[in-house]
């Protein structure tokens, strides 16, 4: 048995916290409901993020257009800030309210991992960056992950169920169990250049039996034009200093005329390794920074109750919408109610009113390029 929530029991509402089945119990006992506003807001980001990529809505809205509300919020994969809403929900209390849990849930896990994958993309400057993390994670997730990874910005992804969600092609190697199966590491490359079909890059593994330059001139030697990169994934106590190794395999490489040949790293990268490595690497494997990001810790909080502003400690009361200036970039959080001049354009989009969903999400594919886009407009933090 897998200890998982099936679809039905997110919809129905049970993978929810049981304050608010009490609460939904308290209230329908008093007879007390209310029309209410609320928001999601992240207050402070992870370290050392300072910006993030809004992702998880696909599936919020899966639980939000079952119900009689109203939503604005950021279309999936837009670019946000401390402070900043990215979503609001109108409507009902207790038609909305017992389902905190499941929205926090879906945004929070989505939003961490696309940011991290963002933030991989953005460090490696242009390298291509591929995902190896669903092997860290519940493989009943492992689609989210991957989802999410590719919309961050990644390049492609290894699982082939999460590849297959995506309409594109998994992307990966060969594994150190098929080359240790083999019995040596020129023999592997040979089987893979003569049994994968040909439009996959010959990619290999060379640090699997003996010191990486020798073994990356043997398979350069064997494969010869059909090899497109050599695959460093050497274990953190036999690695040393990681570029020096790197940088001697592609002067060998050079020196012998392999120039085509590409150096693709794995292994605990992640965006700080890859700001290092950049300087010698072409491509990276990314696994468990993106897969075990660290989830954006969003909150639900009412902002309005039958049309009065109001709000717990800490938090600002009355509906906002995030709008940004055409002319120079910058973004204000204002109240629903007050006028903005013509430069500003909102960011906010009608998603459902009154139960009528009005927002079509993107395809992936669209939201990775959206994502890409705005990275152009952000720097890395915390280096």
């Amino acid at each position: 048995m897998f200890h998982l929530a099936s679809a039905e029991d997110i919809l129905s509402g049970q993978v929810t916290d049981v304050y608010f089945e009490r609460t939904r119990h308290m209230l329908t006992e008093l007879g007390r409901d209310a029309h209410v506003a609320v928001e999601f807001i992240l207050k402070k980001f992870p370290r050392p993020n300072n910006w993030g990529i809004f992702a998880g809505l696909e599936e919020a809205m899966t639980i939000l257009k079952r119900l009689p509300v109203s939503v604005d919020g950021l279309p999936e994969g837009s670019l946000f800030f401390e402070d900043e809403p990215v979503l609001t929900i109108e409507g009902r209390y207790l038609d909305f309210g017992p389902y905190e849990t499941a929205l926090l849930g879906l945004l929070s896990q989505a939003t961490g991992v696309a940011t991290r994958a963002a933030r991989c993309k953005k460090a490696a400057a242009g390298r291509p960056v591929i995902s190896f993390g669903a092997r860290r994670m519940h493989p009943a997730i492992a689609p989210m992950i991957e989802r999410n990874a590719f919309i961050g910005g990644c390049d492609g992804v290894a699982s082939v169920a999460a590849a297959q969600l995506l309409n594109i092609k998994p992307s990966g190697t060969t594994p150190h169990a098929f080359i240790l199966l083999v019995g040596d590491t020129v023999a592997a490359a040979q089987a893979f250049d003569r049994h994968i079909e040909p439009e996959v890059p010959r990619a290999i593994l060379i640090d699997t039996f003996n010191d990486e330059k020798f073994e990356a001139l043997r398979v350069a030697e064997a494969l010869g034009d059909h090899l497109a990169y050599i695959r460093l994934d050497t274990p953190s106590n036999r690695r040393g200093d990681f570029v020096s190794l790197a940088r001697e395999i592609r002067w060998e490489l050079d020196l012998r005329g392999y120039h085509h040949v590409k150096i693709f790293l794995s292994g605990g990268i992640d965006e700080e390794k890859i700001l290092q490595y950049n300087v010698i690497a072409d491509a990276y494997g990314v696994g468990t920074a993106i897969s075990n990001a660290p989830v954006m810790d969003f909150a639900m909080d009412i902002v309005e109750i039958d049309g009065r502003p109001i709000a717990k400690r800490g938090k600002k009361s009355g509906r906002k919408h995030l709008w940004r200036n055409r002319k120079t970039g910058e973004r204000i959080v204002q109240p629903v109610a007050h006028e903005i001049n013509g430069d500003m354009e909102p960011l906010f989009v009608q998603m459902m009113r009154a139960g009528k969903l009005l927002y079509q999400p993107q395809p992936p594919t669209e939201i990775r390029k959206y994502v890409l886009q705005q990275l152009e407009r952000v720097e890395l933090a915390g280096f």
